[in-house]
C-alpha cells in the first residue's frame, strides 16, 4: 500500500512540472513572435547597430541644431540632413523582415511623418514648428522601445 501511495503521489508533481515545462516552451513561442528582431533576415546590419549609428547620431544632431537656433541657411541646411535621414530611417527599419508586429510598424510610420514634419518646419524655417515635430518624432522612438527594447 505504501509501495501504491507513493507512486500516486508522484504524479501530481510531475503533471506540475509537465504543465510549466509547456507553459514555458508556449511563452518563449509568443516572446519571440513579438520580440524585437535584432537582425534583418538577409543584411547583417543589427537593429542596435542601426539605433546608434542613425538614431543616435540624426536625433542629436536635430536636436543640437534646434536648441542653438539655426542662424543661417547652413544650419538649416544640417537640420535638414539629419532630419531627412531619420525619415529615410523610417523604411530602412521596415525592410529585411525587421518589423515583428503592430507596434513597431506604427513607430516607424510616426518616425516617417514627424521627420517630414521637421522638413517641413525648416523648409519654413520655423523653429517653433521644428521643435514640435522632432517631439512628436521622438515620441516614435519611445513607444517602439517601451514595447521591444530589453
Amino acid at each position: 500500500m505504501s509501495t501504491n501511495c507513493s507512486s500516486r503521489s508522484k504524479w501530481p508533481m510531475l503533471s506540475a512540472i509537465s504543465l510549466a515545462a509547456v507553459l514555458v516552451a508556449l511563452l518563449g513561442l509568443h516572446s519571440d513572435s513579438v520580440a524585437q528582431v535584432t537582425k534583418g533576415k538577409e543584411r547583417p546590419l543589427t537593429t542596435k547597430q542601426w539605433m546608434q549609428a542613425v538614431h543616435k547620431v540624426h536625433c542629436g544632431a536635430i536636436k543640437k541644431g534646434l536648441d542653438a537656433g539655426p542662424a543661417d541657411d547652413d544650419a538649416w541646411a544640417e537640420i535638414a540632413l539629419h532630419a531627412a535621414m531619420m525619415n529615410e530611417s523610417s523604411h530602412v527599419l521596415m525592410a529585411d523582415g525587421r518589423c515583428p508586429d503592430g507596434v513597431w510598424a506604427g513607430a516607424c510610420k510616426t518616425l516617417g511623418q514627424g521627420s517630414q514634419a521637421v522638413l517641413d518646419a525648416v523648409a519654413d524655417k520655423d523653429v517653433e514648428a521644428a521643435g514640435k515635430a522632432f517631439g512628436a518624432m521622438t515620441a516614435s522612438c519611445g513607444a517602439c522601445h517601451k514595447a521591444h527594447k530589453k
